[in-house]
């Protein structure tokens, strides 16, 4: 049995880690600073993290090296950040201060005990940039959004402390992920729980340009599996974390739209230039936001190369397309009608 931390415990990927480790005995300690994270995403069936789960920061230097003195982690999966695009944008210090500065206490932290594996989560936004397809993780062209680029600057990070002091690290970029426990309910939701939120309201989802572009998604069960396979080897690694195929963002609404009995409402369909028209301050002052890169952002093509999870860790993806989006929705819509009824 491992002794293994995962900070962003309370988020929507972190809470499914933690439980699947749980499930496979290993002591798991959590930790979250419930600025995303949601107390229901700690409640399963043979579990309720919520009494045990740590609330603390990983910006809190001082709080993260006790806490690592203390329990001294075989493992650490560092998921805990700011992940919501316009949020970094908005709040380029804060995101940096948590995304980079964060992920450099977490590795700090790790090194002065001689944690075994530390596992990092970043993103496919990373390869916002690249017109080469699929994207393989040797090949990022220099992000350009406060998310990508943070996200970036935390991977080397990772690699430079792997260098430089022996240690063994994981980077995982993660496609767009999607399952149960997704985020229906904050301002900005990921795409399948915006959907979800749309139909379940009777409300026409709006989509961006024409909703035909085009991104690779991976069912959370499957990140899991490849995320604790990822436990095994030394050294340095970076691993694509995405199914290798790709949905439209149309084909993923009518899908839903078809499992939810909603077929009757149809999307509706907006400009690029007000993508976060919820965050008017990235339109105001002397330089707005570019459009070009607002244009980028919606119409970006994913697309990544697994044959590296494949061939080193002999992970493929497993769950369809159809019938994660239906365990989604089916876990979703219970969430919603609980929030209807507390408002």
């Amino acid at each position: 049995m491992s002794k293994i931390l995962v900070t962003g415990a309370a988020g929507f990927i972190g809470s499914q880690l933690s439980y699947a480790l749980w499930k496979k005995g290993e002591e798991v300690v959590l930790l979250d600073n419930f600025s995303y994270g949601k107390e229901d995403n700690l409640i399963f069936p043979e579990v309720d993290f919520r009494e045990t789960i740590l609330k603390m920061d990983i910006k809190d230097e001082e709080a993260i090296n006790e806490l690592f003195e203390k329990e001294k982690f075989d493992v650490v999966y560092h998921i805990a950040a700011i992940t919501p695009l316009p949020d970094c944008q908005y709040k380029p210090k804060l995101a940096i201060d948590t995304n980079v500065g964060g992920t450099v206490n977490i590795l700090e932290a790790a090194r002065k005990v001689g944690v075994k594996k530390v596992i990092f989560s970043s993103t496919s936004a990373v390869y916002e940039n690249s017109n080469e397809f699929p994207s393989k993780e040797d090949k990022v062209p220099t992000p350009s959004l406060i998310y990508s680029g943070g996200k970036f600057a935390a991977e080397n990070f990772c690699r430079s402390y792997a260098e430089v002091y022996g240690m063994n690290i994981v980077v995982l970029r993660f496609a767009n992920v999607y399952g149960p426990h997704i985020d229906c309910l904050r301002k900005t939701p990921p795409v399948a729980g915006y959907l979800i939120k749309q139909y379940f309201n009777n409300e026409s989802p709006v989509l961006h340009s024409t909703g035909d572009q085009e991104r690779d998604f991976v069912y959370v069960d499957d990140l899991i599996r490849l995320a604790i396979l990822v436990q095994q080897g030394e050294g340095f690694d970076v691993v694509n974390v995405s199914t290798n195929e790709t949905h439209s963002i149309n084909s993923m609404s009518r899908i839903i739209a078809k499992i939810m009995g909603k077929e009757d409402i149809k999307e509706e369909y907006a400009p690029v230039a007000h993508f976060w028209e919820k965050y008017p301050e990235l339109y105001s002052g002397a330089y707005k936001i570019s459009e070009k890169i607002l244009s980028n952002e919606v119409n970006k093509y994913t697309l990544l190369d697994n044959s590296h999870a494949k061939e080193r860790y002999g992970w493929v993806p497993e769950v369809d397309f159809e019938e994660g989006l239906r365990r989604t929705v089916e876990f979703s819509v219970p969430l919603l009608e609980k929030a209807a009824k507390e408002n």
